[in-house]
C-alpha cells in the first residue's frame, strides 16, 4: 500500500478486506464508514466526495485516512485507542457537578451552561454532559408553573362534570380564544420535498385579529364556534343566546367556564336567572387548564391557525369555520382522565413544597 496526501494505492487482499466489511450486513456501521472512506480515497474520490456520500465530518475523514496509513485494516476494526494517562472522573468531583448545579449559580449568569460548569470544576464540557445526562439535569430548561389560591378548589375540582356527567343535560365547556391574527407571511414558503422540511418567514404583517367564542359539548366532541370581533360581555352574551338557539330546548346545560369578568356581569346575570336551564361551573382560579375546551384551541392553533396564511380578517374567520364544520362532521371526544383525588393530591403536594421554600 502507497499513501500520499489524497490518494491510497491499495493491494488487491486490502482492498478486498474492506469490501468485504462493508458487505456484510453485521458489521457495525461506525466500521462500515471508515472502510468506504478509505475505499472512496483509493478509488480517487476528494474528501468533499466522501464527506457527502459516507456522511461524516471532514477531520473524520482525515483522521482515518491517516489511521490506516499506521495501522491498517485491522486498525479500522479496533478504532484508535484512548490517550494514555486520561483519568476517569471520580465521584467526589460528579458529587461536586450535581450540587453546584442544584444549589449555587454562576456569578454572572441564571444558570450554569455545561462551559461555564467545566471551566468552574476543571474538567472537560463532554464531562460535564455526561455528568448531567446520569443525574437527569438539565439547566438550560424551566417549567412555569401557578398554584392556585381559590378557597373553594377542592369544591370545585371534585364538580365531577368530566367523569360523572348529569343525564339528561348537555355539559358545554366554553372560552374565548382572543386576539387570533390574522398573519401574512413577507415572502413565500418553499414547499415540503424529500430530505426538506417546508419553510416559512419568521416576519409577517398584520392583517387584525378575532376572538374565537367555543362551547364543547364533552360527551360528543361537536363544537358550537363563532367568532367575534371584540371579548366583551355583550359578545359573550350574544354566543350564550347562540347556544340557546342551536341546543335542545328540553335538556339543562351545565357550562364550565373560567373566572373572566365578562361571565360574571350584571347583565349576564340577569339574562340567566331567565334561563334556568343554564348552571354555571366555574373552574378554581388559575385553573384553565381544568376547562377542556383549551384542549380544543390548542388543536385548531396547531392544525390550522399557526401555519395559516390570511389576507384579511374574512380569509381567517373562513378558515376557522370550515375547520369547526369539518371537525362536526365527524365529531371525537376528547377523554378526560385525572381524577378529582389526583389532582387534589398534587394540589396539596405543590403547596407543601411552596410553604417548605418559604413561599405564601
Amino acid at each position: 500500500m502507497e499513501h500520499d496526501e489524497s490518494r491510497f494505492v491499495l493491494e488487491r487482499k486490502a482492498r478486498l478486506q474492506l469490501q468485504q466489511l462493508i458487505a456484510d450486513g453485521n458489521t457495525p456501521q461506525k466500521i462500515v464508514k471508515r472502510a468506504r472512506i478509505i475505499v472512496m480515497t483509493a478509488d480517487g474520490h476528494g474528501v468533499m466526495a466522501i464527506m457527502r456520500e459516507v456522511g461524516v465530518s471532514k477531520t473524520t475523514v482525515w483522521r482515518w485516512q491517516e489511521y490506516f496509513a499506521e495501522a491498517g485494516g485491522e486498525g479500522l476494526v479496533k478504532g484508535r485507542s484512548k490517550p494514555p494517562g486520561r483519568k476517569p472522573i471520580s465521584a467526589a468531583i460528579k458529587l461536586k457537578v450535581v450540587e453546584k448545579t442544584v444549589k449555587e449559580r454562576p456569578v454572572n449568569a441564571t444558570h450554569w451552561s455545561v462551559r461555564t460548569m467545566a471551566k468552574e470544576m476543571g474538567i472537560s464540557h463532554t464531562s460535564v454532559q455526561r455528568i448531567w445526562a446520569e443525574h437527569a439535569l438539565k439547566p438550560h430548561l424551566v417549567k412555569s408553573f401557578r398554584i392556585s389560591t381559590d378557597p373553594n378548589f377542592a369544591v370545585k375540582v371534585e364538580d365531577g362534570l368530566y367523569l360523572d356527567p348529569p343525564e339528561r343535560a348537555l355539559v358545554l365547556a366554553i372560552d374565548e380564544k382572543s386576539q387570533i391574527q390574522a398573519l401574512d407571511r413577507t415572502q413565500p414558503g418553499l414547499p415540503l420535498k424529500k430530505g426538506r422540511a417546508g419553510t416559512m418567514t419568521h416576519d409577517y404583517k398584520r392583517n387584525g385579529t378575532t376572538t374565537l367564542f367555543a362551547a364543547l359539548d364533552i360527551a360528543t366532541g361537536k363544537v358550537i364556534g363563532e367568532c367575534l370581533a371584540r371579548h366583551r360581555a355583550d359578545e359573550f352574551l350574544a354566543f350564550l343566546k347562540k347556544i340557546d338557539r342551536e341546543t335542545p330546548a328540553h335538556l339543562d346545560l351545565h357550562l364550565i367556564l373560567d373566572n373572566y369578568a365578562t361571565h360574571k356581569t350584571p347583565a349576564v346575570k340577569r339574562w340567566l336567572t331567565r334561563r334556568k336551564r343554564f348552571i354555571l361551573h366555574f373552574t378554581p382560579t388559575s385553573c384553565s387548564w381544568l376547562n377542556l375546551v383549551e384542549r380544543l384551541f390548542a388543536e385548531i392553533t396547531r392544525q390550522r391557525i399557526r401555519r395559516g396564511v390570511f389576507h384579511d380578517i374574512a380569509e381567517l374567520k373562513a378558515a376557522i369555520d370550515e375547520w369547526i364544520e369539518h371537525r362536526n362532521q365527524d365529531p371525537k371526544p376528547f377523554t378526560w382522565t385525572a381524577t378529582a383525588k389526583t389532582i387534589l393530591v398534587k394540589h396539596r403536594r405543590a403547596k407543601k413544597v411552596l410553604a417548605k421554600a418559604g413561599c405564601k
